[in-house]
């Protein structure tokens, strides 16, 4: 077996680490940053072993959805889930605008605090993949930056927002 893929992404933001923590766990902030430029509904986030994190993405009148199962929770280090994306019913399912794409991605975030910033690192590995979908993925791994980068650019303005209100 060949290693696998994996998308990488490290963000230093100027924020303690409770509060990048709350912004990725608390269901209210998470909406706010999490899909850029879509309306972004979460039906469910229960941040725990075996939880669900059940989001809805609304664009241009149709919605697309996903299915995160957390796996480990070591608040406030270190968030690893499944993530999927789903059918309206929350089954996992192909994603409809690629259908090679990984049906669930191994994802690991972990916050590192260093003095008053918080590191933050994301990993996104194909889990229990196809040939194809593994292929899909690495062909992809160029663009994941500019959705996952529009993401991180709303999330340094609601940190530097919630700092400003405290």
């Amino acid at each position: 077996m060949t290693d696998l893929p994996s998308y990488v992404l490290e963000r230093t933001f100027a924020a303690p680490r409770a509060l990048v923590w709350r912004a990725w766990t608390d269901p209210q902030l998470l909406s706010r940053w999490y899909g850029p430029n879509v309306e972004t509904i979460i039906h469910r986030l229960d941040v725990r072993p075996g939880g669900l994190w059940l989001n809805e993405m609304r664009m241009g009148g149709r919605s697309s959805y996903q299915r995160t199962q957390f796996t480990e929770v070591a608040a406030p280090e270190r968030l690893v889930c499944l993530m999927a994306n789903a059918d309206a019913r929350w089954n996992i399912a192909p994603n409809p605008m690629m259908p090679d794409w990984p049906r669930i991605l191994l994802t690991t975030v972990t916050f590192e605090e260093e003095r008053s910033q918080t590191r933050m690192r994301l990993t996104w590995t194909p889990h229990e993949a196809s040939e194809a979908e593994i292929a899909c993925f690495a062909a992809a791994m160029d663009n994941m930056g500019k959705g996952w980068g529009a993401g991180m650019k709303l999330l340094e303005e609601l940190l530097t927002e919630l700092k400003a209100a405290n």
